[in-house]
């Protein structure tokens, strides 16, 4: 007689969110660090809080949009979007408009 599964399918996806989010963590930290490199490497006389400012503004920016897109594919993976598509098709075939 077959187990039951010790985590339900929503739980494996957020499993597989949080892994991702991590790796996103470090890809933004690595690409702020660039940004900071490449300024850095351009002016002679480049004040900190610009530094800070630009690595801030670059990590989130990036950590921000893979979280996004990360969080429309889970939607998408869990079911979330059914609904809303079967309205469109079903506005899509309405003979009033």
């Amino acid at each position: 007689m077959p187990g039951a599964d010790p985590l339900p399918p929503n739980a494996v996806l957020k499993l597989r969110l949080v892994r991702v989010m991590r790796l996103a963590a470090f890809c933004s930290v690595v690409i702020a660090a660039i940004a900071i490199f490449l300024m850095a490497r351009g002016d002679s006389e480049i004040r900190i809080h610009l530094l800070i400012a630009t690595a801030l503004g670059v990590g989130v920016s990036v950590l921000l949009g893979i979280a996004l897109m990360c969080l429309v594919f889970l939607s998408n993976r869990m079911g979330q979007d059914e609904p809303a598509a079967a309205q469109k098709q079903k506005d899509e075939h309405d003979p009033r408009s």
